[in-house]
């Protein structure tokens, strides 16, 4: 920071790979189904990138990061899934990962795995940290 709260030049945002259980993110209704939605958590002076996918009354949640080159998986913002909503999809070099447990089941990052984020519904519907 330069004393005016902008980020300088070429300074790189700290981040962060997990957060503290419990932060309210969403409610269930609020996705679609198949969907998926991007969160940023600032998590005292660092961030967390992740995003949750709703399949049916389950929720799953990724770290935002391909294993194949560590960038964001979508290229716009909450586009995580197939057209067919039956995958996720790294926009960048189209891996293809499982919803339930994150696999790469196709591309460059073949049998390796998103590294999961514990989400949870809550009993009144809201989707939170784990």
């Amino acid at each position: 920071m330069d004393g005016s709260g902008e980020i300088e030049e070429g300074a790189e945002r700290k981040r962060v790979w997990e957060t503290p259980a419990g932060v309210p993110l969403c409610t269930l209704d609020s996705l679609a189904d198949p969907g998926a939605r991007n969160f940023v958590l600032q998590i005292r002076d660092a961030y967390f990138h992740g995003f949750v996918v709703r399949k049916g009354e389950q929720v799953y949640g990724y770290v935002d990061r391909c294993p194949h080159a560590g960038l964001p998986l979508a290229q716009e913002l909450d586009k995580y899934l197939t057209s067919r909503g039956d995958l996720i999809m790294c926009s960048w070099h189209g891996a293809l990962f499982e919803i339930e447990d994150g696999l790469c089941v196709g591309g460059p990052c073949g049998g390796q795995r998103l590294r999961p984020w514990p989400v949870k519904v809550d009993q009144s519907g809201v989707v939170r940290t784990a």
